[in-house]
């Protein structure tokens, strides 16, 4: 999938780009029923809310066949190729779960500060390229992004260790609150399967959900192979150092795949 100069121009000036139902509803429901699987698991790679229910799982493409043909799905490879302009490697793959009434709250961050602090990557040539697994609406924590932040660089951030489970680079409120006053705050929403894509210096966060309503997002994080980490202190499967360019599957990949689970649930 290629973008037009007119997506590309608007990713350039706001630091992100919104593409709706981008994935077709069979393609969401392979995705969504292989998520549920994962999520039913116990596995190192799966991180947890202090509540314990589910937070992330990582790595997920690396053991089961939806996630690993998402993980080289040209709807998702190509636009970065396009931005970038070169091969990609899988810096990380994860998929966020805001679970009903439990969803904890991801402060706000930039990636890439993380990536650079924790991963030594060198430059921000990695960014992330996203599919709503359920629908994002307003109330169900939706992921909020600062519009045109990313022009600001990386930007000085602390440590956070102790607000939620996950350990966080963030920045402060005095910080957000300018970045917010200069750009303003959006928050796609949309249907399963919409698409989102956003600059690794994009500051962003997301409420906590406290709806009935689960949001599962799914995530690849994506960076040109001449910006390959270079000091990895987490663990391989947070950070993956596989730089390897990724060569996409066909188009229909995902749609072949659930046909043929189809096909063996009925026999």
């Amino acid at each position: 999938m290629k973008l037009t100069q007119d997506q590309i121009d608007e990713f350039n000036r706001e630091g992100f780009l919104f593409i709706p139902e981008a994935f077709s509803p069979e393609e969401v429901d392979a995705l969504r029923e292989a998520s549920d699987e994962i999520f039913a698991e116990k596995r190192e790679e799966i991180w947890y809310e202090k509540s314990g229910v589910p937070r992330t799982a990582f790595a997920c493409q690396r053991y089961n066949e939806a996630f690993r043909l998402l993980g080289r799905h040209p709807r998702l490879i190509e636009p970065v190729e396009q931005l970038f302009g070169e091969k990609l490697y899988m810096h990380q793959f994860k998929v966020n779960a805001k679970a009903a009434f439990a969803g904890d709250v991801w402060q706000w961050h930039q990636d890439y500060v993380t990536w650079q602090n924790d991963d030594g990557m060198p430059e921000p040539r990695a960014m992330n390229i996203s599919v709503f697994l359920d629908e994002v609406m307003p109330i169900n924590g939706p992921l909020m992004l600062i519009r045109r932040s990313h022009t600001h660089g990386a930007i000085k951030a602390g440590h956070d260790t102790s607000t939620t489970a996950y350990p966080l680079w963030t920045l402060d409120n005095d910080t957000v609150a300018k970045l917010v006053a200069e750009g303003g705050i959006a928050a796609p929403t949309g249907k399963p399967g919409g698409l989102l894509i956003h600059h690794g210096n994009l500051v962003h966060g997301s409420a906590g959900n406290i709806t009935p309503y689960p949001r599962k997002i799914v995530y690849l994080t994506l960076n040109a192979v001449s910006n390959a980490i270079r000091t990895p202190t987490r663990k391989e499967w947070i950070a993956h150092q596989d730089f390897a360019p990724i060569e996409p599957v066909d188009d229909d990949a995902l749609v072949r795949y659930a046909r043929s689970r189809h096909r063996e649930a009925a026999e």
